[in-house]
Order: C-alpha cells, then structure tokens, then sequence
C-alpha cells in the first residue's frame, strides 16, 4: 500500500503527462528578485514561492536560518507538486549556491518541467544603496552581511546558464 501522505512529486511521477515551468530567481538582497519575481508570476499566471514573505507572516525573524531552511523545504516540496501537474513555479530564494541551482534544476527535468535561470547582476555597492533605502529587514541589513554574501555568492558560469532553458 502506498503511503497516502506522499505526494507525486516525492515518487517522482508526473501524473499526467505535462511537463511545468521553474523559473530560479537569482541574487542578492536588494538585486531585485522580489520585483522581477512577481512580474515572472504575473506575466505567466506561475505560482511565486518566497520564504521571505512567509516567515513574515509568521512573525519569524528573516535572520533564523534553520526556519528559512525549513520553510523553503516545504516549499519546494509545494514547487514539485505543482511542477508534476504542468504548473508554473517562481522561486526567489536567492540560491547563491551552483550546487543549490543545480539541484532544482535536475530534478524540475525529472518532473518534465523546463527550468529557467533568472540571474539578477548587480554591484555590492548598488545592492548596499537599495538595501539601505528600502529598510524591510529588521534587524537591518549590515554593509559587512552584504559584503559576506557578495563574497558566497557562486555567479553563474556560461557553461552553467548553458543548461537552462532559454527564458
């Protein structure tokens, strides 16, 4: 018997047929994700995952790492469902890791789905211009955070952008 709890995703089915969308969403804090996200889900009628917006919601500081790990664990179990079902998904986690890219990817083309990669290239001092004027982190964001990040992040590669779908 089938365990009823696991969804179609998890067995790695797609039920009917038709293969979805992933669209990654690539950057940094203040690159533009959240803007160029909505507009991805607008323009395709896609369902935009953001883990930011749910801790917020449930009232978790966006500095709780093991909470954002969580979350967006559940969300992308939510992102394989609708993948299975021919949906489109937007993902704005930032995924600054190629091995994080990479495992999204490999596994959206096992539901069929095709997978863009949206990478979002802006300097760390216009990233620490917007961060300061938008003021949505509390507490808010350090010019050394940034700098630290700016550091972690893994640029995509042409070799990298090869293997994505064209937007």
């Amino acid at each position: 018997m089938q365990n009823p709890y696991v969804s179609h995703a998890d067995r790695g089915a797609v039920p009917d047929g038709r293969g979805g969308r992933l669209a990654i969403v690539c950057g940094l804090p203040g690159s533009g994700k959240t803007t160029l996200a909505r507009e991805l889900s607008d323009a395709g009628a896609a369902v935009r995952l953001c883990p930011d917006e749910w801790m917020e919601s449930l009232g978790i500081s966006l500095w709780d790492g093991a909470a954002r790990d969580a979350i967006e664990a559940i969300q992308w179990g939510i992102a394989q469902e609708l993948l299975a079902h021919g949906a489109t998904v937007v993902v704005e986690w930032g995924t600054w890791a190629r091995s994080e890219r990479d495992r999204l990817r490999r596994r959206a083309r096992e539901l069929g789905a095709r997978v863009e990669l949206w990478y979002l290239d802006v300097d760390v001092e216009e990233l620490w211009r917007r961060v300061r004027s938008r003021r949505a982190e509390d507490p808010p964001i350090q010019r050394r955070d940034l700098d630290g990040w700016f550091a972690q992040l893994e640029v995509p590669t042409p070799d990298e952008l090869a293997q994505f779908d064209p937007h």
